[in-house]
């Protein structure tokens, strides 16, 4: 047998790391002089990595043991990045490290002292689907009736609990909160909250906000290994720190409370998930909480044109709470970011998907160009567009529009209308009603057919009581309520009618209960409804609709560029990204900022945030475009806040408009004196 040997690499004799010359000068700051409390203000684009790298790189040349320093980050991925490129510089691995999420972490810790918060040490794991399935069999024991009257789905359950603990907020005051017509159901909300706690400390396992929460319980309640901890990490580094909650902010302080040394980076400007628990004033009153602390700002930019940065710096200088920066680029200038005024949703589809065309003739990969949205629903009409001209698409972080579940149900109750028969759709819309099984649905069905329908005027008079449990007999009482919405309309052939009418009925009460994004897909569907105010039949609305389905990856004339796709993403899903292209699109008022959002605190100011991301994601070409009106009944939009924010020297102003079988596009440049020019056409033929 062969034997392969191979030597032992120490890093002896390696040369060591030209911090000087491998860093700028604000870099080079903060991985040679973060000793003690250190904020670092990391800018878009400005090497946060790189830097927390060749931090840890830097301390461990300086002879700090790798098992006395944490580095905690938001992903494992991002952790097994770092971890590998400190490997990289120093060409030796960094055995004892202590490196990954919060979680990551809080269970290795758990696992050494889990006896000391009364758990054995072989306690298992819930994942979000065990979760949700110890809390159904809990609202079960509790004999919680929801065929009587809804109940929150498990998936609701299990969203107000988390945000619950990682906001350090009272269930009470998330569900005034969230959901203020539910406040009747806090004591059944709360019974369920508490006999889930008890059940999964009676089986001896913990979900993922049990890691965070029992780490700092432990560290609270158990003073000697508090101690222990601190004096063990010496260093301290905490990844996008703009992102941590009450308990990882609180975790944090703690474990910092030995040594002092703790290092967090982050960009305050870049505090954009609030509704995940997140806090930004953990960030913002950093020196405060640590009063001898350093600041560091990272503000020179490897990403995006100073024509692009002028409009980002432009963007966030309009929030009051924020530590002020001015990202400066390292690149040559190339075009002003162009503001585009389109005529309709449908015009700025066309011009977004022109561009794209064109822009990829001329040698820009289709996946280094991106569309940016406030939320999902906004890509319907455009997702439409790129499956007219054949062009592949990949739609990140969500399903693409007429595939989502929601809508699905919508379109199974028109399709209803449209043919009484349809037992797909009969088997959809009875699958959401409470006490109807596969079983009893199909007993329905059966029972229907039988019954002879001749159109929808009899959907709301079908009795089949005789054939239903008294469970069943509750769903199929909610199913009715909905036919019955629809029958009072008897608009058969509006299918906006009708889309409108399911979301106000029973239906509603169904997507408040069932998804803790509720609103978010009620928007949806008015979208959906908009969309089909463009329609004469409900017959002709539906076939559009199915066909949509049926788009997936488109082929045709782009079977030659191998696996390039346009990415459509909200912003939310597009943050750490960028692309040689960007194009942020429905930049109006209500749509971005999100109406919703204006009426929480702190709301505006985190719409602005998101906005900055947005525009920070460009590299090269950035392009931000707005529908004057509406598609349908020619309502005028009112153009973002945002937009009416920026100086008009740091844009160029673009108009779109139809003429003949030419899609043109006027430029209109103001210089810093405020004096207009401008000039036609760039776009070619639609």
């Amino acid at each position: 047998m062969k034997v392969y040997k191979i030597k032992a690499d120490d890093g002896a004799g390696k040369p060591k790391v030209e911090y000087r010359a491998e860093l700028n000068d604000e870099q080079y700051r903060v991985v040679t002089e973060a000793d003690g409390p250190c904020l670092v203000l990391a800018g878009a684009g400005s090497g946060k990595t790189r830097t927390v790298v060749y931090r840890v790189a830097h301390l461990l040349e300086q002879g700090i043991p790798a098992q006395q320093i944490l580095l905690l980050t938001f992903t494992n991925k991002a952790a097994r990045e770092m971890i590998t490129r400190v490997e990289s510089l120093l060409h030796n691995y960094p055995e004892g490290l202590w490196a990954g999420t919060y979680h990551h972490i809080a269970n290795r810790i758990l696992r050494k002292y889990a006896k000391v918060i009364d758990y054995e040490s072989n306690f298992n794991i819930l994942d979000s689907e065990d979760s949700r399935s110890l809390i159904k069999m809990t609202v079960k024991e509790l004999e919680i009736d929801a065929t009587q009257k809804r109940f929150p789905s498990a998936a609701v359950l299990q969203d107000l609990i988390s945000y619950s603990r990682n906001s350090g907020k009272e269930l009470e005051d998330v569900i005034l909160q969230r959901h203020p017509r539910w406040i009747e159901l806090l004591d059944k909300i709360q019974s369920v909250a508490n006999l889930y706690d008890k059940k999964k400390k009676s089986a001896n396992v913990m979900d993922f906000d049990d890691l965070l929460v029992n780490w700092l319980r432990l560290l609270k309640e158990a003073e000697s290994v508090r101690r222990k901890l601190a004096e063990q990490f010496r260093y301290i580094l905490v990844d996008e720190y703009q992102d941590s909650n009450h308990l990882q902010a609180q975790i944090i302080r703690l474990l910092a409370s030995h040594h002092g040394n703790v290092l967090v980076v982050g960009d305050d400007a870049q505090s954009i998930y609030s509704f995940r628990a997140a806090d930004i004033d953990n960030i913002l009153e950093f020196p405060q909480l640590f009063p001898d602390s350093k600041t560091f700002k990272m503000e020179t930019n490897y990403r995006s044109t100073p024509d692009i940065l002028r409009l980002a710096n432009d963007v966030i200088a309009n929030n009051q709470r924020q530590f002020v920066k001015e990202l400066r680029s390292v690149k040559k200038q190339l075009a002003k970011p162009q503001v585009v005024t389109c005529g309709s949703p449908r015009q700025e589809a066309q011009f977004i998907t022109s561009l794209m065309l064109q822009l990829r003739d001329e040698g820009v990969p289709l996946n280094e160009m991106a569309v940016l949205f406030r939320a999902a629903h906004h890509s319907q009409v455009l997702e439409m567009e790129l499956n007219k001209k054949d062009i592949p698409y990949e739609y990140r972080g969500g399903v693409r529009f007429f595939e989502r579940a929601h809508i699905k149900d919508v379109v199974a109750f028109l399709k209803l209308v449209h043919n009484v028969k349809d037992d797909i759709s009969w088997t959809r819309v009875l699958s959401l009603q409470v006490g109807v099984g596969p079983v009893t649905a199909e007993r329905i069905i059966e029972t229907v057919k039988n019954s002879h329908l001749t159109g929808p005027d009899d959907l709301a008079n079908i009795d089949i009581s005789s054939v239903l449990s008294a469970k069943a007999a509750t769903g199929w009482q909610n199913l009715q309520r909905i036919f019955l919405a629809l029958h009072k309309e008897r608009d058969w052939e509006s299918p906006a009618v009708l889309v409108r009418a399911v979301c106000r009925s029973e239906y509603r009460n169904y997507l408040e209960m069932q998804y803790p994004d509720w609103s978010d897909r009620l928007e949806d569907l008015e979208q959906l409804a908009l969309f089909a105010e463009s329609y004469d039949s409900t017959g002709a609305f539906i076939s559009e609709v199915t066909l949509q389905e049926g788009f997936g990856v488109t082929k045709g004339q782009v079977d030659n560029y191998d696996d390039e796709r346009v990415v459509l993403t909200t912003i939310h899903q597009a943050k750490g990204l960028e692309w040689k292209v960007v194009f942020v699109m429905n930049l109006v008022n209500n749509a971005f900022p999100n109406q919703r959002a204006l009426h929480e605190e702190g709301g505006l100011e985190e719409e602005r945030r998101l906005f900055y991301v947005a525009v920070t994601r460009a590299q090269d070409q950035l392009y931000l475009s707005y529908p004057v009106t509406d598609n349908y009944d020619g309502y005028l939009n009112e153009v973002s806040t945002f937009v009416r924010e920026l100086n008009e020297s740091h844009f160029e102003e673009a108009r779109v408009s139809l003429g003949g079988d030419k899609f043109q596009e006027e430029i209109i440049e103001v210089d810093e004196e405020g004096n207009r020019s401008s000039w036609l056409p760039r776009i070619e033929d639609l």
